[in-house]
Order: structure tokens, then C-alpha cells, then sequence
């Protein structure tokens, strides 16, 4: 009976550590969603990145350059020169 019973507990731990790998907080499942949401977060950090060297971008152009600056006031603010005539046509 002595015999028996080392197997036994050998393959209840087996079992257990098993079903730990499929079930547990770092289990297989677990790990493949949190790596799909990885790389999920990773593409759109890429895209954010993107944005925010295209916003550094206007903001340089901003700083260095008037054209930029003559531009966003006409077409956002709807400014003009002096003895420069404004026409806005709607549809």
C-alpha cells in the first residue's frame, strides 16, 4: 500500500500544477489575451505617436515661420490684411 500511495500524490500534484497552467493567473488563455492586448496598445501608441510628431510639426512651424501663422488666421479666424477686400461664399 505504501507503494501506491508516493504515485498517487505525484499525480494529484500533476493534476494540480496542470490545471494551474490552464486556469490560473498566469495561465496560457491569460497570457495570450494579455499579449494581443499588448500589441493592440502598441499599434495605437504608434498611431498617437503620429499625431503628436505631426502636432510638434505645426508647432515648430508655428514658432519659426509666419506663413503658418498668416494662414491659421485667415482660414480659422477669417482675418485680413489692412485694404484687403474679405469675400465668403456659403452654400
Amino acid at each position: 500500500m505504501g507503494n501506491r500511495i508516493v504515485p498517487a500524490i505525484l499525480v494529484v500534484l500533476l493534476v494540480l500544477f496542470h490545471a494551474q497552467l490552464w486556469t490560473g493567473r498566469g495561465s496560457l488563455p491569460r497570457v495570450r489575451d494579455m499579449q494581443q492586448r499588448l500589441d493592440e496598445q502598441l499599434a495605437k501608441n504608434a498611431q498617437e505617436q503620429l499625431g503628436n510628431d505631426q502636432l510638434a510639426a505645426e508647432v515648430k512651424d508655428l514658432q519659426e515661420g509666419l506663413e503658418m501663422v498668416e494662414e491659421k488666421a485667415r482660414s480659422e479666424l477669417g482675418m485680413v490684411k489692412p485694404n484687403e477686400i474679405f469675400v465668403q461664399i456659403t452654400k
